[in-house]
């Protein structure tokens, strides 16, 4: 249950993180930075909470990832 709970955690603050910036050129809108970013978030959380800081990073990579899905990056 512990474990879900971390998932979960990590899950919506890498989305979270992963918001678009403002205007075209951001960095922000780059699926590149946005994957970094959400690995990086998601391994300092993942260490914080007592959780696996690789499938922390890896979770966090691929929410920073899927959040380019719907065409917001450039």
């Amino acid at each position: 249950m512990d474990m879900i709970k971390n998932t979960t955690l990590l899950l919506v603050l890498a989305l979270g993180l992963a918001a678009c910036g403002p205007g075209r050129n951001s960095p922000m809108n780059s699926a590149a930075v946005r994957t970094v970013g959400g690995a990086a978030v998601g391994a300092l959380v993942a260490d914080k909470t007592g959780g696996s800081k690789t499938k922390g990073a890896l979770i966090g990579a691929v929410a920073g990832g899927v959040s380019c899905v719907n065409g917001s990056c450039y």
